[in-house]
C-alpha cells in the first residue's frame, strides 16, 4: 500500500454533521474520505426543519456551541454562497400564550443575555409587529435575532461538493461493517485512515459499538407537517415557550409543543413532537392532529390551509442532552460527532470546526471536555 492510499480522516455519515466536519478537514489541508451507507443527506437530515438557534438553548457548553456555530454558519453563507445552502438570518421569536409561562420566558432570557445571547423582551403589541397573523392570546414573548435557517439537504449537498473540490472522496453505498487498525471494514472492502470520526447521526451508538466503544446515541422519533405553498404570511422561527422544556426534557413518552415557519418555497413546516420508541416508522394521526391544533392556536389562518404531506425523523439522543464530540481515549485513532438530538443541523458548524482542529493540532476553541465520549462509563462524583 502507498501512501496516497491511505486517508487522514475517514468520516462516517453524509448528513449534515459528517458533511460539515469532513469539509472543515479538507479546508484544513486534511486527505477525506466520507463513508455513507445510503445516499447523502439520506437519515435525519433529511427529517429536519433546518433551524440554527440559539434561543433555545440555556447557558452552558450546548450554548457555547450554539454560539460558535451561529458566527460559523453565517461565515460559511459568505464562503459558499448564502443562497446555495438557502441560508436565512430570519431571527426566531418565542411566544408566551400565558402572564405565567411570559414570567417564566422573562427569566430565561435574562439569564440567556448574561451567556451572550441576543435576547429581546417583547410586549403583545410588539410580537403583533413581528407576526402580524400571530393569535390576539398571544400575551408576550421574545425576540432572537441570531436564529437563522438553511434547506438541510440542500447545504449538505453543497458541503459535500466542496469536500470534492478539496481533494476529498465521497463514497454512497458503502456501510462501515467493523473498525480495524487505522481504518474501517466496509461492504466495499477496508479503508485506512489515521482517524475516523463516528459522525452516523441517530446510528452513532450502532457504530460505536463496532468500534468498542460505546455511547449511549438513541432514536428520538418526530413528525414535521408541510403545508401548501403561501405568500410571505410567517416571517421569522415561531414556537411556544413551552418548547425550551420539551428539547430538555428526558422522558420517553410523546410530548408536543408547537413550532411554526416559512420556507423560501412558500411552504410553512410545523414541528415538534418527540418520543422515545425506538425506530419505529409508523404513522400516528393523533400527533399530526395535535401539532395542526397546536399551530391553529398559535396561527389562526392555519384552519383554512391545506396540508401537503407530514413526514418523520430519529433525533440521535444522548441521555444528558449534549452532543458526544471528540478523540474517544478507549479506541485510539477514533473521534465521535454525534449525539446533537433535535439541533444537529445549527451545531454542526461548530463540530466540524472543533474537530477539524483537533485532528490538525490545533487547541480547540471550545473546551470539550463536557462532550467527552467516555463521560458516560465515569463513576458519578
Amino acid at each position: 500500500m502507498t501512501r496516497s492510499d491511505v486517508s487522514d480522516v475517514i468520516v462516517i455519515g453524509a448528513g449534515m454533521v459528517g458533511a460539515m466536519t469532513a469539509y472543515h478537514c479538507a479546508a484544513a489541508g486534511l486527505r477525506v474520505t466520507v463513508l455513507e451507507r445510503d445516499a447523502v443527506a439520506g437519515g435525519t437530515t433529511s427529517a429536519c426543519e433546518g433551524n440554527i438557534l440559539v434561543s433555545d438553548k440555556e447557558p452552558g457548553p450546548e450554548l457555547d456551541l450554539a454560539l460558535l456555530s451561529i458566527r460559523r454558519w453565517q461565515e460559511l453563507a459568505d464562503e459558499l454562497g448564502a443562497d446555495s445552502l438557502e441560508y436565512q438570518a430570519k431571527g426566531g421569536v418565542v411566544v408566551a400564550m400565558s402572564d405565567d409561562t411570559g414570567a417564566g420566558l422573562t427569566a430565561f432570557t435574562a439569564s440567556q443575555r448574561a451567556a451572550g445571547i441576543d435576547a429581546q423582551d417583547v410586549s403583545s403589541a410588539q410580537l403583533r409587529e413581528r407576526e402580524p397573523n400571530l393569535s390576539p392570546d398571544a400575551r408576550s414573548g421574545a425576540y432572537y435575532p441570531q436564529d437563522a435557517q438553511v434547506q438541510p439537504m440542500l447545504a449538505t449537498a453543497r458541503l459535500l461538493r466542496a469536500v470534492r473540490d478539496l481533494g476529498g472522496t465521497v463514497r454512497t453505498g458503502t456501510e462501515v461493517t467493523g473498525f480495524v487498525e487505522r481504518g474501517v471494514a466496509t461492504s466495499a472492502g477496508i479503508v485506512h485512515a489515521e482517524h475516523v470520526v463516528n459522525a452516523a447521526g441517530t446510528w452513532a451508538g450502532q457504530v460505536s459499538e463496532l468500534a468498542g466503544a460505546p455511547v449511549p446515541v438513541l432514536p428520538r422519533k418526530g413528525f414535521i407537517l408541510v403545508t401548501e405553498p403561501l405568500p410571505r404570511t410567517i416571517r421569522h422561527k415561531v414556537y411556544t415557550a413551552e418548547y425550551v422544556a420539551n428539547v430538555a426534557s428526558s422522558d420517553a413518552g410523546l410530548e408536543t409543543s408547537v413550532v411554526v415557519e416559512g420556507t423560501k418555497a412558500g411552504t410553512v413546516l410545523i414541528g415538534a413532537s418527540r418520543e422515545r420508541v425506538g425506530f419505529d416508522r409508523s404513522m400516528s394521526l393523533p400527533v399530526v392532529r395535535k401539532l395542526a391544533a397546536q399551530a391553529i392556536e398559535v396561527f389562526p389562518f392555519l384552519a383554512d390551509v391545506a396540508l401537503l404531506r407530514s413526514y418523520l425523523g430519529f433525533r440521535p439522543y444522548c441521555p444528558d442532552h449534549l452532543p458526544v464530540l471528540g478523540p474517544d481515549p478507549r479506541v485510539p485513532g477514533l473521534v465521535h460527532a454525534c449525539g446533537h438530538e433535535g439541533a444537529g443541523i445549527g451545531l454542526a458548524a461548530g463540530t466540524g470546526h472543533l474537530i477539524a482542529q483537533v485532528l490538525t493540532g490545533k487547541e480547540p476553541d471550545l473546551d470539550l471536555t463536557p462532550f467527552r465520549p467516555h463521560r458516560f462509563e465515569e463513576a458519578p462524583a
